[in-house]
């Protein structure tokens, strides 16, 4: 963290252990992945007794990673897909350090090109790291932003976007979607669809249907808000054994137990015990994802609450995403980058090539000569067979070297269960203190008003949901760190809240 301006939420206060207590709490907490483990990790580090159940056979949840078998009989890692750590990502960090107090697992990638369909380019590289100056320096070298852009841009309808404020953010733009807020302030068109969109669609949805307010909490996440810059870090290997394993480790030494392949299809309690597929405890963390958390609330008649119920209920999943990855019989050629972001190039959104950082597909691509290449089709309309075909045109289209080579094995991904962070949905979405006392809820779908977003939200509704059951029994909770919570400039503040 460089960030002198992050700002620290301070952890509620009281006692260090659970031993302090005449008698040791216990929590089930439903669901494996970034935001369970880190409820699980703020709990256990407290002493409370704690069991985590999920429902496959992996931990990490949606950045979890398994390994399968080619059709030459090599044994090889999948994922749902590439995952950027960014630095602004305080809470997610944390929860790593815990396994690797320096983050050794980590390594960074120095430059994420941007590609549209007219062949244009941008990069993140040597951009200044300061706000404005960042944001600034990107539009005036991109081929898409003129001079005369900024000139054209609606000053006071941008202004939320440098004057970010949650929840106040949401109260202004929540009923308006991104891409009519971009038309409203100007943006000019080649640099939405190179810049804008593609960070949208990393949403998991397009920007017609996605809340300009997530828009502007993104840029000021990512650019306005946060002088960490938009380099990020990768895992140097599969996520099971860069970062997963090494965490339950660290859990189990603390006793935590764990029960993998346990589904969970409703909670029970009776007065102040809750029951969770045969276990009983004093507390449960629901953070599974928005399908598994509306199943297991439409599951739980004792969950009784009609408005709490009906916001869990009426939770919304994006459009589905592909990730395709091939174990190519040659190599891609080394200018290439080993992450290229592209827009106006439809189905497909990024190109990976592992085995320019993964340890895995490293070893695979040097024993074949070849490489592992992966891409992303986001908030897809097609089925996924047609999307499979578009997306190899792209690639061959992008690097014409692939177009030659062979196929020695290939998965795919075909998902829909992120959240949809659309028009309207920030108020009617739940937070994590529910109306069940002993009851929390965590993951990346659940409000919080923090200026937070992805695998850092999950992160920091884990943190939270931990604190808020440490301190019903007076335990001391867990500080939470974020960018600044408002925008940084004070002019632009002021003009956003006359009419931004």
């Amino acid at each position: 963290m460089t960030d002198r301006r992050a700002v620290r939420h301070r952890a509620p206060s009281g006692a260090a252990d659970a031993a302090a207590l005449p008698s040791r709490p216990s929590v089930v907490v439903v669901g494996g992945g970034i935001a369970g483990l880190t409820a699980a990790t703020g709990l256990a580090e407290r002493g409370v007794a704690v069991t985590v159940l999920e429902s496959s056979d992996v931990l990490g949840g949606r950045v979890a990673a398994w390994s399968e078998r080619l059709p030459d009989g090599s044994t090889v890692s999948m994922s749902r897909g590439f995952h950027a750590f960014f630095r602004q990502y305080y809470n997610l960090r944390a929860l790593l350090r815990r396994a690797d107090p320096r983050l050794e697992r980590l390594r960074p990638v120095d430059d994420y090109p941007l590609v549209d369909g007219e062949g244009r380019r941008d990069t993140f590289r040597g951009l200044p790291r300061t706000p404005p100056w960042n944001a600034l320096a990107f539009a005036l070298r991109s081929p898409t932003f003129r001079l005369r852009d900024l000139v054209r841009l609606n000053a006071r309808a941008a202004a939320p976007l440098a004057a970010v404020s949650v929840p106040r953010t949401y109260e202004l733009l929540d009923g308006t979607d991104a891409r009519t807020f971009l038309e409203r302030i100007n943006f000019p068109p080649a640099a939405r669809h190179l810049a804008f969109e593609v960070f949208s669609r990393s949403f998991f949805a397009p920007p017609s249907r996605m809340s300009a307010a997530e828009l502007a909490t993104m840029f000021h996440l990512y650019f306005l808000g946060s002088s960490e810059g938009l380099v990020f870090d990768v895992p140097d290997s599969a996520y099971d054994t860069a970062l997963w394993e090494p965490l339950r480790a660290y859990l189990e030494r603390l006793g935590v137990r764990f029960r993998l392949g346990t589904p969970v299809g409703g909670v029970a309690r009776d007065g102040s015990r809750w029951f969770v597929d045969g276990a009983q405890a004093d507390g449960v963390v629901l953070a599974t994802d928005v399908a598994g958390l509306r199943s297991i609330v439409a599951g739980s008649p004792d969950l009784d609450s009609a408005g709490w119920r009906d916001r869990v209920l009426g939770l919304r999943t994006a459009p589905p995403f592909l990730v395709l990855r091939l174990w190519l019989d040659r190599p891609v050629l080394a200018e290439r980058p080993a992450f290229l972001a592209t827009g106006g190039l439809h189905p497909l959104d990024n190109i990976s090539v592992l085995d320019r950082y993964e340890r895995e597909a490293a070893t695979w691509a040097a024993r074949h000569g070849g490489s592992v290449v992966e891409l992303h089709a986001y908030a897809v309309a097609d089925e996924e067979r047609v999307v499979r075909k578009r997306l190899l045109d792209r690639l061959h289209r992008l690097y014409p070297e692939t177009a030659e080579a062979a196929v020695a094995g290939s998965s795919a991904q075909w998902r829909q269960d992120c959240p949809l962070f659309g028009v309207g949905d920030f108020t009617r979405r739940p937070r994590v203190r529910t109306p069940f006392d002993g009851l929390v809820l965590a993951g990346d779908g659940i409000r919080i008003d923090l200026p937070v977003a992805l695998m850092e939200r999950a992160a920091a509704t884990g943190w939270h949901a931990a604190n808020c059951l440490l301190a019903r029994w007076g335990l001391a909770g867990h500080e939470l760190t974020t960018v600044p919570v408002r925008g940084r400039f004070a002019p632009l503040r002021l003009l956003a809240s006359l009419g931004g």
